[in-house]
């Protein structure tokens, strides 16, 4: 009998992160290993890390001591970054954090299992040194499907493997095989559309860590979302760096629009979400397609960042408070109730108070159901670092608590306009203590609010429910189950 090998994921940062992981424990438990929830059950905690923000990294590192610490106490023998942080750092993560007993690259989850036992069996596997991950693949995106060698996290195609334990995704990849285990009952899970950016915002240094974009082939999507249909999920949410930039290296920049309704119309599929959305890039077309496509979220998921020009430019990114205003307009006269949110970042170099005068006029016209607001600091390996002019760090607090407090009331107030509105709501948990929770169309998981059902009778998670709202709760709404919906009828029959 094969000795038990137990293994923990602990997952930061975003959603693509979460795919990541559910490649991971896919490959882990077709390999033999046990997966745990509680890392000190675990033989090896394996800690994917975010490396977008400095908080982000702060959080990824806190994160490693603390399995680390498990060591002394608990079933832990080996802790293992892997990840965004993992990958942009590598040795240097590996020398300045002896407390992790390995630090694994993107181009080392394809040999996950044979990584880890080696480190648990007191190897060592030599972290990477950091490379710009762009110069992997070619500059032209139409030469990039047929790149080799090249790994891509949450890429693969639909193609059967045998013999996998239950619940790990049937796949293998161009490049490498791919397996996906889900974590937890969740009616909702995230699809990988691609990987990478191409854009070069001044603020940002993911392009140089997740490399160049490149999309996955329609089939491989189709295929993930017909398996995660077959889990039980009831919701896909489509991530990537940049989703208005699908199918360019295929040969077709509006393969989006004919991908969204083949999605929406895979059996047990109830809605399709598109998140990571670039203004720059949005199209009639795609606009049309999220607004009028049954079972398609009208939800808009736009990367505005600011909306002063002179900051625009800086950011190397384009528009301005009226053409954002006009790109909102033109969604509303198609979806008078769309979902809308956005991230921005006060101070940045330069920012002056008429720049900031400039975003409060974005905000107030905009009617956002969410907003993201984050202070600018400095991201090595980025222009805008090397930027003059910049802020004190003190006034750059002061205009993030000002702007997050006219974030947070005019959320609130957005919430309130949808006072009578009858949504269609994912029920998403019931608890005997806190009621019955879902989400509606204008909700994305984790980042924006929530419905919460006045009445819990008959509902259960998976089920989709027309109610109306009767409440709010800051940018959550209280929502009264319509009885005569086709939801409620078909669960009373049951």
């Amino acid at each position: 009998m094969p000795e038990r090998r137990t293994v923990a994921l602990v997952t930061l940062g975003c959603a693509r992160n979460e795919v990541d992981s559910e490649e991971l424990a896919g490959r882990l438990e077709a390999d033999g290993w046990e997966l745990v929830e509680d890392a000190a059950e675990a033989d090896v905690a394996v800690v994917n890390t975010c490396g977008f923000v400095e908080a982000a990294k702060k959080d990824s590192v806190d994160a490693l001591l603390e399995a680390n610490d498990l060591k002394d106490h608990g079933r832990t023998q080996a802790v293992v970054a892997v990840g965004c942080m993992a990958e942009r750092y590598g040795k240097e993560l590996a020398e300045a954090l002896p407390e992790a007993d390995g630090v694994l690259g993107f181009d080392d989850y394809a040999d996950i299992s044979d990584r880890l036992q080696t480190i648990l069996s007191g190897g060592i596997h030599a972290a990477h040194t950091p490379r710009d991950r762009r110069k992997l693949l070619p500059i032209t995106p139409a030469e990039r499907q047929s790149a080799s060698g090249v790994a891509l996290p949450g890429h693969g195609e639909s193609t059967e493997v045998p013999d996998l334990p239950e619940g790990v995704a049937p796949a293998s990849g161009p490049r490498a095989p791919l397996r996906r285990r889900l974590g937890g009952a969740s009616p909702v899970a995230s699809v990988k559309l691609a990987s990478g950016c191409d854009r070069r915002c001044s603020f940002c240094a993911i392009p140089s860590f997740r490399g160049s974009f490149i999309s996955r082939r329609p089939s491989d999507v189709l295929g993930e979302t017909r398996w995660l249909a077959e889990q039980g999920v009831k919701e896909i949410m489509l991530v990537s760096e940049n989703n208005t930039s699908y199918g360019k290296d295929l040969g077709d920049i509006r393969l989006l629009e004919t991908l969204l309704p083949e999605l929406a119309a895979v059996d047990g599929i109830e809605r399709v979400r598109v998140s990571y959305l670039q203004p720059a890039e949005m199209r009639p077309g795609l606009i049309d397609v999220l607004t009028s496509t049954e079972k398609v979220a009208p939800y808009f998921d736009l990367s505005f960042q600011h909306s002063a020009p002179g900051v625009l430019r800086a950011m190397r990114r384009f528009g301005d408070t009226d053409r954002f205003l006009d790109l909102l307009d033109q969604i509303r006269a198609k979806a008078p109730a769309a979902g809308v949110r956005s991230n921005f970042i006060v101070g940045f170099p330069g920012e002056t108070e008429d720049d900031l005068a400039e975003l409060e006029r974005f905000l107030m016209g905009a009617r956002l159901d969410a907003i993201g607001v984050f202070g600018y600091s400095d991201e090595e390996g980025t222009e805008a670092a090397t930027y003059e002019n910049k802020l004190d760090e003190d006034v750059v607090a002061e205009r993030l608590a000002h702007i997050s407090r006219l974030a947070e009331e005019l959320t609130s107030q957005r919430a309130e306009e949808r006072m009578g509105e009858t949504l269609e709501v994912l029920v998403e948990s019931v608890d005997g203590e806190e009621g019955v929770v879902g989400r509606a169309a204008h909700q994305a998981p984790e980042t924006d609010g929530q419905v919460v059902f006045t009445s819990g009778e008959g509902l259960r998670v998976g089920l989709m429910v027309e109610a109306k709202v009767v409440g709010t709760e800051g940018v959550d709404l209280v929502a009264e189950p319509l009885q005569g919906s086709r939801a409620c009828t078909e669960e009373a029959g049951r």
